[in-house]
């Protein structure tokens, strides 16, 4: 069992500090979403952060120092009755690790064999985004999964699909392929296989860094949760605007992956997410390690 010399002990100013910028910080990030919940405007980019992904607002607002810390003068603060956090006899504060894992150890052994899969893998880079084109292939007009003309229209979105080699590698966007493109894919996806299936250059799985972090609670600290959900934000962006959708109704600004100039661009930022999202995963593996260093 280690020692208290092993955790970092934050004075009640240092943490609340900490507390209060991670609080604005994701009052900025969540500011728009939440004003359209009020009136009611949907935003298909921005929505899908919140309805895929579970995690509420007030969730993501809500600042974990992670493992191996201890917060000061913190025993008549709410957080003191968080579940999954623990009073010591000196007033102060931290996560209760051992608890987490007794009962959450499974969720976190997958998550970190998960995450180093991901990190060994090689990122594919020719897909081109063409899942979203996958997932509208040979529809009735007025199907579609969001109410926005196709940018080429039904037929020449059709033959899009049909001239390029659908590479897919991930099995939450696959899913949503319709039936006429599942067979055209180069692998029939299964979840049963989507840890080996998964690999860095892939939007989706890099979106989903910000899920999977977000499953492990208080280990992971409220910085590092950000900064998931940060990508994954502006990765949603280059989403919709690699889609057949006409996103310029949306303000955006299409990349036209049917094109070799689109092609070129959408691999650039393929290549800089890939980067960022393997540092992620670090930092969260990272993370888990400090808290089974703690439980023992």
């Amino acid at each position: 069992m280690n020692t208290d010399t092993d955790v970092c002990v934050l004075s009640g100013a240092t943490w609340r500090a900490r507390e209060a910028e991670h609080a604005r910080r994701a009052d900025a990030a969540t500011a728009q979403w939440r004003a359209r919940r009020r009136t009611h405007e949907p935003d298909p980019t921005e929505d899908f952060l919140y309805t895929y992904y579970p995690t509420k607002p007030s969730l993501l607002r809500r600042w974990h120092p992670g493992a191996a810390v201890v917060l000061e003068d913190a025993a008549h603060e709410p957080r003191a009755s968080w579940t999954w956090y623990r009073c010591d006899a000196d007033g102060s504060v931290r996560v209760n690790v051992g608890a987490y894992l007794a009962e959450r150890g499974a969720t976190v052994d997958f998550v970190a064999e998960f995450f180093q899969r991901t990190l060994a893998a090689r990122p594919a880079l020719g897909c081109w985004g063409m899942h979203e084109w996958a997932m509208v292939y040979r529809q009735a007009p007025g199907t579609h999964r969001h109410p926005i003309p196709l940018r080429l229209g039904e037929a020449a979105t059709d033959r899009v699909v049909e001239a390029t080699p659908l590479m897919c590698t991930h099995f939450d966007a696959f899913r949503f392929f319709t039936p006429g493109a599942r067979p055209l894919n180069a692998r029939q996806l299964t979840r049963e296989g989507q840890p080996a299936a998964d690999q860095p250059g892939c939007l989706h799985a890099n979106m989903d860094v910000y899920k999977w972090a977000s499953k492990l609670g208080p280990l992971i600290p409220g910085e590092l949760l950000l900064d998931t959900f940060d990508l994954a934000r502006r990765i949603r962006v280059v989403d919709m605007r690699a889609s057949p959708y006409d996103v310029r109704v949306l303000g955006l600004d299409p990349i036209p992956v049917e094109t070799p100039e689109g092609r070129h661009d959408y691999a650039q930022l393929q290549q800089g997410f890939a980067t960022e999202a393997q540092k992620l995963r670090t930092r969260v593996l990272g993370a888990i390690e400090r808290a089974r260093a703690v439980a023992g």
